[in-house]
């Protein structure tokens, strides 16, 4: 491979959330939803060029930015954007929040199908809307939509949006153009608006594939609104940036507004580089980091397999993130990563943060150079088999 994932960076003292939330040198975090690889060297040289300038002014966004996303989904999910239904934000998680708060009143209701993202839930509550759960189905080993119960929710004259993870974190499904196809319908039959975070879509194994949801059909496209960023893509969350798609005008007025009010609606010159040099220049790094992480999945299965195989490793499509059920524990998904915390110093995610669905999973982010994701699996097992850690 020509670049190198196994290198070992330090993070300690880099102000990091993931490696800095704990005093204790000997904590590994294998749980916040970064990775612990450099960006692609493209991004790199464009920061330090934009560096080199020394001025650090209020930012112009060009054509040259929206250009790079436009052809970024063409090239890599065959979905042609036109560039005047983007806007540009801060994050994903600033711009769900702004769409909530453009296309709701408060006291009105939105669908999540949970276990999902927990910043899902503070972006509805905060927006001053009711939460309501499409529970995922977990049968067989897999999880599957419960369309039933999706229609039953979508008749409620007071539900306005359904969230879509898609790729769906935490459970790491893709889902498939006809899953896609039957959520869209139920929405259009019942007026409620489809608001898509697909903030993992470039992290895509073999044999899954990515469909935009507004690319399925010009009545989706105007029906729902699109959170996209190259932030979990190239690892450069703390950059800052991220796009919504909204083809509908009137929407996408609202939502403009909305980052307004939320004083959200600019984004640093950093940003602008970064964005245009990954998505111009970053696409061979990323084909190289899918494999490693493809490598870095299949070596955690077959550890689970050979060592823990009481606890069952779900199929993973999309994302980085790795969900264990560990019901045969019998012990609650928050102790089991608490006691992992204070007894190996070890960080997962305990299910129950993505909803009371995630009761008895836990969360696994395997976005790592391999020696990390050795130790780590390490001190699982010796926590599990009650021998002697190295946390």
């Amino acid at each position: 491979m020509k670049y190198y994932f196994d290198e070992i960076i330090p993070r300690r003292h880099t102000h990091s959330v993931k490696w800095d939330q704990a005093s204790h040198v000997e904590m590994l975090p294998m749980s916040i939803a970064d990775m612990d690889f450099r960006t692609a060297p493209a991004v790199i040289d464009a920061l330090q060029r934009r560096v080199a300038h020394g001025i650090f002014g209020y930012t112009r966004i060009s054509d040259t930015y929206f250009q790079a996303v436009v052809n970024w989904f063409t090239r890599r999910h065959q979905f042609a954007l036109n560039k005047d239904w983007l806007l540009y934000t801060t994050g994903v998680v600033p711009a769900l929040s702004a769409v909530i708060r453009a296309l709701t009143q408060p006291g009105d209701k939105v669908i999540v199908q949970t276990p999902v993202y927990n910043c899902f839930f503070s972006s509805i509550r905060n927006n001053g809307c009711e939460v309501v759960c499409n529970e995922l189905i977990f049968n067989n080993g897999e999880y599957r939509i419960d369309f039933a119960d999706l229609e039953e929710k979508a008749k409620d004259s007071g539900v306005k949006l359904l969230l879509l993870c898609s790729p769906h974190n935490p459970v790491g499904r893709v889902w498939n153009r006809e899953e896609l196809i039957r959520i869209g319908n139920i929405c259009l039959e019942h007026e409620v608006m489809v608001v898509a975070d697909e903030i993992h879509c470039d992290l895509v194994y073999e044999g899954s594939k990515h469909v935009p949801f507004a690319s399925l059909s010009e009545a989706f496209l105007l029906h729902s609104v699109t959170c996209i960023a190259p932030t979990k893509t190239f690892n450069m969350a703390g950059v800052q940036v991220a796009n919504i798609l909204a083809a509908d005008k009137n929407v996408r007025l609202l939502i403009d507004r909305a980052l307004n009010i939320n004083e959200v609606s600019e984004i640093s010159p950093f940003a602008v580089e970064a964005l245009i040099a990954a998505y111009n220049e970053g696409e061979e790094w990323l084909d190289e980091l899918i494999v490693y992480l493809q490598q870095n999945y299949n070596y955690l299965r077959g550890y689970f397999n050979r060592f823990l195989p009481q606890l069952y490793v779900l199929p993973l499509e999309g994302t980085y993130l790795v969900w264990v059920d560990v019901r045969a524990l019998q012990q609650s998904s928050r102790e089991l990563a608490q006691k992992l915390l204070t007894e190996m110093n070890l960080r997962v995610n305990e299910g129950t943060i993505y909803g009371d669905a995630g009761e008895g999973f836990i969360r696994i982010n395997i976005a790592c150079p391999r020696q990390y994701l050795e130790e780590g699996l390490s001190r699982l097992k010796a926590f599990l088999t009650g021998e002697v850690g190295t946390g």
